[in-house]
């Protein structure tokens, strides 16, 4: 969506078109590779037009996954790419992934040039706060069965696309948990 904006804001000014688009790169990503690894600086913001990333943290050796995206998604670690801080995140792709990247210095010239984008950027902004908010106080209130439940009515597409222990790991939970209450009926 926000790509698609993007490129359509871009295709309506001929003067700057060519400029302009040559800002945004597509890459192939195989499955398992890693795009930010915790701990560097996020220089890039991805557009998922086909695949499937994950964001996910470390604590003391196991790895807690805290957000899936999809087509049609952006993803980039916000606290680095805009503060230019340490990522405290890792993202990685799960399945063969097509992206389109735009760096740091590429965005700050099409908010330059395009005010209005920042509109869009914002609301991006607070829908993935609004989600961490959400996933924070669900973990919090819910046990995990009612964390699957919520999954399964909220997101039923991480329940296809997703390995199990990426979803497990996502609920708070090990796979041998999910498998049980999977198995609950």
């Amino acid at each position: 969506m926000l790509l698609n904006l993007l490129i359509h804001t871009i295709e309506q000014d001929e003067t700057n078109r060519d400029k302009f688009m040559e800002l945004f790169q597509e890459k192939e990503i195989a499955s398992k590779t890693t795009l930010l690894k915790e701990g560097e600086i996020s220089n890039y913001m991805y557009f998922i037009k086909k695949g499937c990333l994950r964001l996910w943290f470390n604590n003391k050796g196991n790895d807690i996954t805290f957000q899936f995206f999809f087509e049609n998604q952006g993803v980039l670690s916000f606290e680095s790419f805009f503060d230019r801080k340490p990522s405290l995140f890792t993202l990685e792709s799960i399945e063969p992934t097509t992206v389109v990247t735009l760096t740091r210095t590429g965005f700050d010239l099409l908010v330059s040039h395009y005010p209005e984008l920042k509109d869009e950027f914002y609301k991006i902004l607070i829908q993935r706060m609004g989600n961490y908010a959400k996933l924070f106080l669900s973990r919090i209130k819910n046990n995990p069965q009612e964390r699957y439940q919520e999954l399964l009515q909220e997101h039923p597409e991480i329940l296809q696309r997703v390995a199990q222990h990426y979803i497990a790991s996502y609920l708070g939970i090990t796979p041998i948990s999910l498998s049980r209450i999977k198995n609950r009926k």
